[in-house]
């Protein structure tokens, strides 16, 4: 039984950052095209985690990435359209249960492109 990653997501001006928490994770599969994202794995008690979002905008696939951790795997996506806020993850105007705004990370964008640079540079150097 497959059931969805608890996940978490946040938007910049040019990049969403989507965050998978599932720990000690293995089999890790992500696959990331223009309008939609899958994600799967296990963790280390065998359970199999699938999420499949319809992305709310086009994403440059090319140049999007995902970085795997200890506690979770973050998936950071280039947007088509940069500067241009997502108000949501989704295509559709639903929320699943599994899915929350990750408030850690959201913040207003002013002057925050630098910021954004020194994190993509830091996860492309892994």
């Amino acid at each position: 039984p497959r059931q969805p990653a608890k996940t978490l997501w946040y938007d910049r001006p040019r990049y969403v950052y989507l965050e998978f928490c599932v720990e000690d994770s293995s089999d890790v599969k992500v696959v990331i095209e223009d309008q939609r994202l899958v994600f799967s794995c296990k963790n280390a008690d065998g359970v199999e985690f699938y999420n499949e979002i319809d992305l709310y905008a086009r994403v440059n696939s090319k140049d999007s990435r995902e970085k795997r951790s200890d506690r979770s795997i973050t998936c950071f996506m280039r947007k088509w359209k940069e500067k241009v806020a997502w108000p949501r993850i989704t295509k559709e105007n639903i929320k699943p249960a599994w899915l929350s705004v990750d408030f850690d990370n959201w913040r207003d964008w002013e002057g925050d492109e630098e910021v954004e640079r020194a994190m993509v540079e830091q996860y492309a150097e892994v």
